[in-house]
């Protein structure tokens, strides 16, 4: 189950939680704003969850950047191994993440499948949403 803040994230969030031996997932913008999590966080922990995440988002950039002798560089991904578990974060193609906490006996492989199968998914939605008018509002 997931909690929903300002919009209904539970189509992104849920089917990562399907995959066994996920514990958590939280979608955020990429400077760190937590839009959406599921339910074993409380929104303190998301929203520290997502501040974290957006950090190093940025800090991945910078390194792959510098490896490469370059100005800058669009990560694809970032996986964070621990004795508790994985952390993969994916950056989508507009400006959010999704992050996912699996425990030690998660199969990286199917959470990171699902979790890119989920930033697919997000992407067909945001090309495939109606624009708006200059008022705000939908066009008429």
């Amino acid at each position: 189950m997931t909690s929903r803040e300002a919009t209904d994230t539970a189509w992104v969030l849920d089917p990562i939680l399907q995959v066994p031996h996920v514990v958590a997932a939280v979608l955020l913008t990429r400077d760190g704003l937590v839009t959406g999590w599921t339910d074993a966080l409380s929104q303190a922990s998301a929203e520290r969850v997502a501040a974290i995440t957006g950090t190093v988002q940025g800090a991945c950039r910078t390194a792959a950047a510098a490896f490469a002798d370059r100005d800058g560089a669009e990560v694809r991904q970032v996986v964070i191994e621990s004795d508790h578990g994985y952390v993969l974060v994916v950056p989508t193609d507009h400006g959010t993440c999704v992050a996912a906490y699996g425990d030690p006996e998660v199969r990286l492989d199917l959470l990171a499948h699902r979790v890119h199968s989920q930033v697919a998914r997000l992407g067909q939605k945001a090309m495939t949403a109606a624009p708006r008018g200059a008022g705000g509002g939908a066009p008429a």
